[in-house]
């Protein structure tokens, strides 16, 4: 890592990594060349967090908020993640879903001063190069997106990297990782969106997105830039389309430090809540028919550890595979349709076509999982059906941002006459329901990726396996609480986010000893070395 020279004077307060603003102390002021530069009274962070707050909550609208912060975080870092640490159920929803969809769609017209490293195809040869314009010269977590498949809003082109930026800010607050270690990056290959083509204000590559080996030689130099710049570090994936997601995760998994967050953390984060939700209906995991609404690569990579998870039960594969059905917009997904993507075809239903509603009256799923960007796809027949042949179906609308979710948490209830036990992609307040109070769960993937990035970093494992998602969706099940179980929540309260993160990590580490993936002994504390912002 780089030192940290130090600065004197308006070139430290301009500083936002050394800046403590009117926090610096009367003999700092006069050390550093602050006299006259800061009004007198000196405020220390827990006062300038009241004002933060006070500030933010005066915004009238969520979009307003998540400038203000991102204007916080170019200012005062240290007092930008202290405030999302300690008030992170107020403000994630904030500076990541679902705000940041929004922020992602007016990001070029929102925009303020850069973070993160952008690469074009005019950087074709140079990328090796031009990534020592980075400040830091230790890299340990990488957050990349071609910014085509941005939540459930597709092509957005450049403006997708808000949605690294916001995965770095969780990795930081959820995990503890050091900033100083983090880079978001926006592999910006043009874009297939011809209104942000020609949107003056669009700050990306303007033409037609790269395809075929062009698009693929340039992901290579990338990867191979990383690994010779930054060789500890571990790439994530994060919003491609489904068909490159796979593509890549398959192409570079096994050499490096990478996973797809939307395939492995969206599995993840959906098994542990499958798993937390068998304590409230009783009924064994293993004994459980699950279908999911969708085929893209969030339905597909959960559908896929589910499998790992029932065969590493001790299941033969042909019997879990029997367990799992795909619904797509035209009906149940059988042998009998049409030619179906290589991944899908293992899981067709034996069994002639029927829509989606008669797929549930006749396979009588006890779990219903929607990824498809589609609002309202769960419809009150749909959840009627469910409720009539499960106790307590268990129904988990993945799709965000908000107003792009399957079904909302008090119709789902309704619905269910108060039957169901909901989680979603997308945050929903406490609902009553019968005079039952509900506090349905958020099934975000800050539960997933940040603890297993810090298990990574922890143990220095070469790569990362099926097995580390399974063990982080076992340890974040096992979280839960009783009290929380009986309010309908089957994830954890989000302000123990930093502790469930940890106890992945731990659990990561153990996997990478078990699968010789790592030579580091067990770090006695990780707590110990979570970045704790503060003066």
């Amino acid at each position: 890592m780089k030192p940290i020279l130090q600065k004197y004077g308006k070139a430290l307060l301009d500083d936002p990594v050394l800046n403590k603003s009117t926090a610096f102390t009367r003999k700092e002021r006069e050390q550093l060349g602050l006299r006259g530069l800061l009004p007198y009274q000196v405020a220390d962070i827990k006062l300038q967090q009241q004002r933060v707050l006070e500030n933010l909550r005066k915004k009238p609208s969520n979009i307003e908020k998540y400038i203000f912060l991102n204007s916080l975080l170019e200012r005062n870092q240290r007092l930008f993640y202290r405030t999302l640490i300690d008030h992170i159920e107020e403000i994630m929803p904030l500076v990541y879903t679902p705000t940041v969809g929004e922020a992602c769609r007016e990001f070029a017209h929102i925009f303020r001063k850069p973070q993160g490293f952008y690469i074009t195809p005019d950087d074709r040869g140079k990328i090796a190069t031009i990534l020592d314009n980075w400040p830091e010269d230790d890299v340990r977590v990488i957050v990349v997106t071609d910014g085509e498949r941005i939540l459930g809003l597709g092509d957005l082109g450049a403006n997708g990297m808000g949605i690294a930026i916001g995965k770095i800010a969780l990795y930081v607050a959820c995990a503890g990782i050091d900033p100083r270690y983090c880079l978001p990056v926006m592999l910006d290959v043009g874009t297939n969106n011809q209104l942000l083509r020609e949107d003056p204000l669009y700050l990306g590559y303007p033409h037609p997105r790269l395809t075929g080996e062009a698009y693929l030689s340039l992901v290579d130099e990338f990867i191979a830039a990383v690994q010779q710049k930054y060789p500890l570090a571990l790439v994530q994936f994060e919003d491609f389309s489904s068909d490159h997601a796979f593509m890549l995760l398959d192409r570079y998994h096994e050499q490096y430090r990478c996973f797809n967050d939307d395939i492995q953390g969206t599995a993840a984060v959906t098994l542990a809540g499958i798993l937390a939700a068998s304590r409230i209906t009783n009924k064994p995991f293993t004994e459980q028919k699950i279908m999911l609404l969708g085929t893209g690569s969030a339905a597909t990579g959960t559908a896929e550890l589910i499998l790992f998870a029932l065969i590493d039960s001790g299941m033969p594969a042909e019997t879990a595979r029997s367990k799992l059905a795909f619904v797509d917009r035209k009906g149940l997904v059988t042998t009998y349709g049409e030619q179906l993507k290589p991944r899908i075809q293992p899981f067709a239903q034996p069994q002639p076509p029927a829509s989606f509603v008669e797929a549930i009256a006749r396979i009588r799923p006890d779990v219903l999982i929607g990824a498809t960007g589609t609002a309202g796809a769960f419809s009150e027949a749909v959840i009627r059906t469910m409720a009539q042949h499960q106790k307590h179906p268990v129904i988990i609308a993945l799709s965000n941002p908000t107003s792009h979710t399957e079904c909302t948490a008090e119709q789902a209830y309704r619905w269910s006459e108060g039957r169901a036990i909901f989680a979603s992609g997308s945050p929903f307040p406490p609902t009553a329901i019968n005079e039952q109070h509900f506090h349905p769960a958020q099934g975000n993937n800050a539960y997933i990726f940040p603890g297993i990035g810090l298990g990574i970093l922890a143990s220095g494992a070469s790569h990362i396996t099926e097995r580390m998602f399974l063990t982080a969706a076992n340890t974040l099940a096992q979280t839960v609480l009783p009290e929380e179980l009986a309010y309908g929540s089957i994830y954890p309260d989000l302000t123990r986010v930093r502790m469930v993160s940890q106890a992945i990590a731990v659990s990561v580490c153990q996997i990478a000893q078990s699968e010789a993936l790592s030579t580091i002994e067990l770090p006695g504390n990780l707590q110990a070395q979570m970045y704790e912002p503060g003066y």
